[in-house]
């Protein structure tokens, strides 16, 4: 049975779906207006993680990630480069896809763009200022009134007066609170045509907090059983969405929502993943330690990198180095040589639960996805084939890893792949040094059979000597 850490009770939960046969998920997605960070590899693996595990434990799934296709770091960058927005947009969307494709994280079922969602998010604030939680101010902007939402601080265990003492900036004179935040603001003269859109506060756009709740509402329901996203999240996005989508449905005297939704709101399990810190820091462009999944991709094959995000269970922090890398790198070589000698099999279409191997993996799943213990068992595996060679286990750890989107490539794809453009092997060389050595062993000149051996390490190739004069090689 599923349990799951539920953020919004600050304990693992009984999953128990609204619709027995179904999950409905909503995660935040990217805003593009650059390519994505390490901190954006880290959600997407883990939530295609999450909906591959749904899936294989008979759910049907409807994931929705979205798109943030119009802010103001967008509208600033577009500028600078002088280029439309959807022009801008499209490039990093086209981006974002290459970085997920090469990482093996499957498309959500829906992939909604913020501005294809405007509609819905003014009829969502128009409800908010019929139940009295919106305002317009003086400067045209529509600010969500937070201290009329009685939950409010609910989900980040913050009370209203601890947010307010902890107000640093001054209080904006629009606002009738400094917690107030922006709903829809008003257009400036100087920005884009392509920015602006009508309503019945004049022209603007919407603010950031409230396309989630709109587009979640109009793709999964006014209820949904879970909305993922990383830590940084918590506080204040996913604060406000819950104010906005239980506001709308739930706010003010005589609201229509039913005890249920009264007691479990709009989202039934709230997740937030780990942040990624690079060599036990932070990340940010003003330490220079902030690295895009492009960058780390010239260095590492996608798989390592997804392997590494993995290893960890979801909720802890994971940190970024380049030994952890490499180290991942090994350990990721070690299952792969595992699967050397069985080329041809092929993962099983339907899992045996009922197998000691595959029981133990299913039960660190169960455990609010518990990745960390669910690897453990794919090397459990691996050091039993490694002394058995059975084609049985050999399935089992391939059908096993295939469930975390780990292992599917023939072995030697993924022994000799190299890694960047600049990296190319000269396989033609290497196949000569290894007859060379070959010839060198018969004629027991052990000398120069063990200076080829330096020299192709010296080129990244380890050699493995086998039964039948048979030599494998790989890149170190």
């Amino acid at each position: 049975m599923l349990h799951i850490y539920n953020t919004y009770s600050r304990q693992k939960e009984v999953f128990k779906p609204i619709n027995p046969h179904q999950v409905r998920m909503y995660v935040c997605g990217m805003t593009v207006y650059d390519y994505c960070h390490l901190g954006h590899a880290r959600v997407m693996v883990v939530f295609d993680m999450v909906q591959r595990w749904l899936r294989a434990s008979n759910y049907e799934v409807n994931y929705v990630r979205n798109i943030t296709d119009i802010d103001d770091k967008i509208i600033k960058r577009a500028l600078e480069n002088g280029e439309s927005i959807r022009a801008l947009t499209d490039r990093f969307i086209a981006a974002m896809h290459e970085d997920a494709d090469a990482l093996g994280i499957e498309r959500p079922t829906h992939e909604p763009r913020a501005t294809e969602y405007v509609e819905q998010m003014l009829e969502m604030i128009e409800q908010l200022e019929s139940k009295g939680l919106a305002y317009q101010a003086d400067n045209g902007d529509v600010n969500y009134a937070v201290r009329d939402f009685k939950n409010y601080g609910r989900l980040s265990g913050k009370s209203l007066n601890e947010l307010r003492a902890g107000e640093r900036v001054a209080v904006a004179t629009e606002k009738r609170d400094p917690l107030d935040f922006v709903l829809w603001k008003s257009a400036k003269a100087d920005e884009p045509a392509d920015t602006k859109w009508q309503s019945k506060w004049g022209v603007g756009r919407p603010g950031w907090h409230i396309e989630c709740s709109a587009m979640s509402k109009a793709l999964l329901g006014e209820q949904f059983d879970i909305h993922g996203g990383g830590a940084d999240l918590q506080f204040p996005h996913h604060e406000n969405e819950i104010a906005q989508s239980e506001g709308a449905l739930c706010g003010g005297e005589g609201c229509g929502c039913d005890e249920e939704y009264k007691s479990n709101g709009f989202v039934r399990y709230w997740m937030h993943n780990g942040f990624i810190r690079v060599d036990n820091e932070k990340m940010s462009k003003s330490l220079g330690n902030f690295f895009t999944i492009r960058d780390v991709l010239k260095q590492y094959d996608a798989e390592v990198v997804r392997f590494f995000i993995l290893r960890a269970q979801y909720r802890s922090p994971l940190n970024y180095s380049t030994e952890h890398l490499n180290d991942a790198k090994s350990a990721l070589t070690r299952l792969y040589t595992a699967l050397k000698d069985f080329a041809d099999v092929q993962p099983d279409v339907k899992i045996d639960w009922t197998t000691s191997y595959a029981a133990q993996f299913k039960a660190a799943m169960d455990d609010d996805f518990n990745t960390a213990v669910a690897v453990s068992v794919l090397f459990d595996l691996a050091s039993e084939i490694n002394k058995s060679a059975d084609v049985a286990l050999a399935r089992e750890l391939k059908t096993l890893a295939g469930v975390l989107g780990l292992l599917q490539r023939d072995s030697n794809e993924f022994l000799r792949a190299t890694v960047g453009e600049g990296e190319v092997l000269d396989v033609a060389k290497i196949e000569v040094l290894i007859e060379q050595r070959k010839v060198a062993k018969v004629n027991k000149d052990f000398a120069q059979s063990d200076a080829i051996r330096a020299q192709l390490l010296e080129m990244g190739i380890v050699i493995e000597d086998k039964a039948g004069g048979v030599v494998d090689w790989r890149k170190a």
